[in-house]
């Protein structure tokens, strides 16, 4: 199975890219599966149902997202009936939405996506992530009820990060860090066949703060005082995401590399894709 991550779009520079580029990337890459992380889609805080729809018609199977996602207070409506928008499973019960859900991909395959959110420097904090993560699996086994299990782990800490991915290695194909927004350099697949990266990167403007406009937070830096609100930044937007080859037999991971399309960063494409 071919799947593709798209790290978290912000604005309306990142969510317009990824739908004009998406449905290319499909086609080209014969992609079975998308996920994208949509939690700071709108306006660089949450997500509204236009944008979640939009973007499932670009061609995402999927839409996960993380500390922001209730940031649009409409997202709370539509949380409960859209299958296919995830909120960190981790959240208290009586939430609403859900945290993971099994798909069907392109070619027929299974697949679990969990979201889940870390807990260090995270606001607000949630409950156990680790925890939350044997509860997922245990519900959906790879090799058993799924055919393959993607996890979005939505967290600041590196460390947090890894030692989820170490956690879950062998029983889940693809651990994915999402939140930073700046595309890390350690792609792997770790030794018991799960693949790995700290974080995707986001779509957007990179000639910014993460994604904002640089001069307010610049300036609060700077001065320690608020001038005005963050506003994201709307110049030309690089797509960040990572591509994966996931086993048909064992549905762990056998290739991992990132994928950059846009302006700054260098661009990349998984060379396995051909």
């Amino acid at each position: 199975m071919r799947l593709l991550f798209l790290g978290d779009m912000v604005g309306k520079s990142g969510r317009t890219a990824v739908w004009e580029k998406l449905p290319g990337l499909i086609a080209d890459f014969r992609l079975d599966f998308v996920i994208v992380n949509g939690e700071n889609a709108a306006g660089g805080f949450g997500i509204t149902e236009e944008i979640f729809q939009e973007t499932l018609r670009a061609g995402a199977d999927v839409v996960t997202t993380g500390n922001h996602v209730w940031d649009q207070r409409e997202a709370l409506m539509f949380a409960g009936r859209e299958e296919r928008f995830l909120r960190p499973a981790n959240y208290p019960k009586g939430t609403p939405g859900r945290g993971s859900g099994l798909f069907v991909a392109r070619n027929g395959a299974r697949v679990l996506v969990s979201n889940i959110m870390g807990r260090v420097f995270m606001h607000p904090e949630l409950d156990d992530p680790f925890q939350a993560g044997e509860r997922e699996l245990a519900a959906c086994p790879l090799g058993e009820q799924a055919d393959a299990v993607v996890i979005d782990f939505h967290a600041e800490a590196t460390s947090e990060k890894m030692c989820f991915a170490h956690f879950v290695d062998g029983r889940a194909s693809f651990v994915v860090g999402t939140h930073t927004h700046q595309p890390t350099a350690d792609h792997q697949i770790l030794n018991g066949g799960t693949a790995y990266i700290t974080d995707a990167g986001m779509c957007g403007d990179y000639d910014s703060s993460l994604g904002m406009d640089k001069e307010e937070p610049l300036n609060r830096f700077l001065s320690k005082v608020p001038k005005g609100r963050f506003e994201a930044a709307t110049g030309p937007a690089t797509i960040c995401g990572v591509g994966v080859d996931i086993s048909d037999r064992t549905g762990l991971a056998e290739k991992i590399a990132p994928l950059r399309i846009g302006p700054r960063l260098e661009e990349t494409a998984p060379a396995f894709w051909g």
